[in-house]
Formats: structure tokens, sequence, C-alpha cells
């Protein structure tokens, strides 16, 4: 068979579509490898997710455990569930936070920014979490006000240069004789103090921030709105790369549809107050004797390793769990003390849930604040703040003894501590507060309520200790009247036996 050699053009045809096959491979991956990265795609490999915000009660401020708040919790989340680290960028100025935004020096702003159409020429706003609403407050000791139509000719409170103003000036158009104050340098909280007062009669706030504050504020009633919802959202910059913003958007839908957003929500603005009613007090009473009793023995070894008071122990963990040892909460913490995962690991705790360790973590994380405090905090004084920190951390505890002090109260009596701690909730002080804003009423209410139970509780043991006691002692009496009762009758047996003996014997 003779075989043939292919021909020399034969085998330059081949090599020549071999050369541009391998030139346009090299070619379409070299077109592959020069198209950008869209931005979450850098956001991704960066591992960062940096995102501008302002210090305050509705957005972030920083907790007993690390930095809380309801937008923060939200943001975190988003972060989360791409594999981010969190980093919060503060700025109260809300021109140089849109600038920002506009000019991409961060990812995105959340701050409880209102998406107004005057803003959208700057930004871009993903789908709203929240409509807020403002609102007419008013004195309880005047007559509840229907309309804007009753405020003619009254003084009603706005802060200065907001929304509320604005809206008030178009108000104006309708109702001629309407008249309103700008407070200079104030939050809407410090409108409500006002109200609450009664240094002013009428004011404007927002609906979150009436949410938020009304248990506080017990005189200053919601009387009516002043303007429709208006929607809070996230401020992305205006771009063609929508990639990080179309993220956010669906991880928004997503939370809105398996009622995340609703249940975080409900935790920092919907705050039930649980009145002592005689429905809570048997509840209480029926814990104490049928949940605490397991978990005694531990409370006092965790007491006597750390030197502590047991039943301050059992206070502490009823006014966190209800003596539950599964409790759990949305922001993390869990377990009969409720810890956190860093403060469970700092503390050598590895099952939260596990009531002998969460005791122990627990009694160890209060020895050690109890520790860390000045040594000129003394006494019952220092147990309040110990318990104050325990709630809300060393560090606002702290900037509450410094404001104290500046204030010219004693930064060591926990009677003055607690006059002036709520006030780390208002811009004015927790601006200049190391730590920031702090709900400033919560540890006031953490103490008192631990103080009360370890009463509660320490009287309970003390009527138990005196009922086994009496019941003992009642025992040992009626054991002694029946061995008296046993020896008089052996005696007059005997004397029986003695007399029948005489009488018969023959």
């Amino acid at each position: 068979m003779e075989i043939r050699k292919p021909s020399v053009l034969v085998i330059k045809s081949i090599l020549t579509s071999l050369i541009i096959s391998s030139l346009l491979v090299a070619s379409s991956v070299l077109l592959v490898r020069s198209t950008p990265p869209t931005q979450l795609e850098q956001v991704l490999e960066a591992g960062e997710l940096r995102v501008l915000s302002s210090n305050g009660p509705t957005t972030y401020y920083e907790g007993s455990n690390g930095l809380t708040g309801f937008e923060y919790s939200l943001v975190k989340g988003f972060a989360d569930s791409l594999g981010l680290k969190l980093v919060i960028e503060d700025e109260s100025d809300l021109d140089k936070m849109l600038n920002s935004v506009a000019g991409r020096q961060v990812h995105f702003a959340a701050a409880g920014l209102t998406a107004l159409e005057s803003r959208a020429n700057k930004v871009t706003f993903a789908a709203p979490f929240m409509q807020v609403t403002q609102q007419l407050v008013y004195n309880s000791r005047l007559p509840q006000p229907a309309s804007v139509a009753d405020l003619n000719g009254k003084e009603v409170l706005v802060v200065a240069n907001s929304s509320h103003a604005e809206r008030f000036k178009a108000l104006q158009a309708e109702f001629p004789e309407l008249q309103w104050r700008a407070v200079i340098n104030a939050e809407m909280i410090d409108l409500l103090e006002m109200i609450n007062k009664g240094e002013a009669d009428y004011a404007v706030i927002d609906s979150s921030a009436y949410d938020l504050n009304r248990y506080s504020y017990p005189k200053a009633q919601l009387a009516f709105d002043v303007s429709d919802p208006q929607p809070l959202a996230w401020a992305f910059p205006t771009q063609r790369d929508t990639s990080l913003f179309d993220a956010a958007q669906q991880y928004l839908n997503s939370i809105k549809a398996d009622g995340t957003l609703a249940k975080v929500t409900e935790e920092f603005f919907d705050r039930h107050i649980e009145e002592v009613t005689t429905g809570e007090a048997m509840a209480f009473t029926y814990r104490l004797e049928q949940r605490l009793p397991q978990w005694i023995d531990d409370m006092k070894a965790a007491a006597a390793e750390f030197g502590l008071d047991w039943q301050m122990l059992a206070a502490i963990s009823y006014q966190e769990s209800h003596w539950k040892a599964d409790a759990r909460s949305h922001t993390g913490v869990r377990g009969l003390m409720m810890l956190t995962k860093n403060t469970a690991k700092a503390m050598g705790i590895q099952d939260r849930e596990d009531p002998k360790q969460s005791i122990r973590g627990g009694a160890k994380y209060l020895s050690i604040v109890l520790e860390r405090l000045p040594k000129r905090i003394q006494g019952e004084d220092r147990l309040n703040m110990a318990l104050a920190a325990y709630n809300q951390g060393l560090g606002h505890v702290e900037d509450a003894r410094v404001l104290t002090e500046r204030m010219g109260g004693d930064p060591t009596k926990w009677e003055d501590v607690r006059k002036y701690m709520p006030l780390l909730a208002k811009q004015q002080y927790y601006s200049r507060a190391k730590h920031g804003y702090m709900r400033g009423w919560e540890p006031v209410g953490f103490v008192d309520n631990v103080r009360n139970y370890h009463k509660i509780i320490a009287w309970h043991q003390q009527q138990e200790e005196f009922r086994i006691a009496t019941t003992n002692t009642g025992n040992r009496l009626s054991a002694n009247t029946r061995q008296v009762d046993s020896e008089q009758a052996n005696t007059d047996s005997e004397k029986l036996e003695h007399a029948s003996g005489a009488v018969s014997v023959l």
C-alpha cells in the first residue's frame, strides 16, 4: 500500500489554522481577563463593607456587647449575608454624608435617611425598610387637639432646620395663624422631655422617635399625624454598576418576606414594658418555686467560686431569662445569663445553653466588672454600678460617671449617676461621650428590677428556711411528745402489772 506524504502546502495550511486558533483562544482569554470586575466583586474581594452612618438611637450605638441598633442590625445582616466585615464610619452632617456617598467614598449610607425626591439628584435610594410619619404630641394635662386647625394661635415646637419646620411652612398657607418655634441644637427626644415636663404644650416629632421613647415620657401623648408616611432607605451612589445595589435590594426583599425585618423592628421600637400586675406576680411566684430550685446548687457553687451572693445571680438570671436555660434573643444572646458569643468565649464558656456553664460565665463576668470599677466606689454603689455595667458595659458606665461629675454630681454614688445616665440618650450629651449613644434608661431599670427580684428571692428563701426550721422543730417536739407518752405508758403498765400481781398471787 502506498503511503502518500502531505504536500508542503497542506502542512502550511494546517499550521496556519493552528496558529490562528491559538491566537483566537489567547485573544478570548485576554478579552475575558480585561473585563473589569463589578462593584460587588470588588467588595467581595476586599472583604469589607464600608457604610456611613450617624451614632444615635435608631441607627447604631455601642451596647454592652459591642455595636448594636436598629439600622445597624439590618446592615450587619446584609454584610453577614455576603460574608463581609462591616466597617461603620460616623458622620453626623447630612450634607457631608450625601456628598460622600455621591463621591463613592463609601459603599452606601444607612442613617435613618428619608428618601426625599430632593435628595434623588445626589444619590439612589434602595427599597425602603420603614415608613415614618410626622406626628403631633401634646401634654396630657391639655385637651387632645384633633387637627391642625386646633393649633391656630398656639405655639408648636419643632427641631430647627428639620423637615418638620418645612412641613409647617407649607401648612401655614392653609392655616395663616399657625405658629411654631424652631428649637436650635435640639433633638426630638428633647422636645418630648419638654412636653412631658410641661415646659411646652405641643411639638412635632417622627413616629419612630415616639415609638422609641413613649414609655420614658408618659405625659407626652400622641394627638394626630402631621404628614403622610415617608420612606426611610439606604442611599447608594448613582452609577451604571448596580451590582452591590441589586444585592442590597435582594437582601431587603428577603428579610421583608421571611419576617426578619418585622422582628428587628419590634425589638427596637415596640418594646413591651412589663408592669408588675397580679398575673406577673403570680408568674414570678410560680417560677420561683418551680424553676429556680433546679439551678440553686449551680448558683451557690459559682457564687462561692467568685465571691458573690448566689441570690444576686438568681435575680440577674431572672431579669435576663426568667430562668429559662434555652432563652434566646435575636441579637445573639442566649442562656440563663443571656451571654453573647464574645462574652462566653472570654469567660471560657463552650455551651451558653448549658445552665451550669452559663451561670458560671455570668458569675465570672460580674466578678470581673466588680473588680475593674474604680476602688473609690464602695459598698452598694459598687454593686449597683457593676449591675449597670453588666447590662450596658463598663464604657457606658464610665461615660455616665464622667457626665455626672461634669453636672456637679458625685460619680462614686449610684443615686447621682442614675440621675444623669439617661441623658446619654440625647445627642448633646452622647456626642461628647467616649462610647457614644446609650439607652440610658435601660441600665437604670435593669438595676432597679434586679434589686427588687433580689429582695423577693431573699425574702422567699428566708421564709422557706423558717418553714423548714419550724417543721423540723415541730417534728422534734412531736417525737419528744411521743417518747414521753411512750415512757408514761410503760410506767403505767408496770404499775398496773405490779398491782395485778399483788392481787392475783395465790
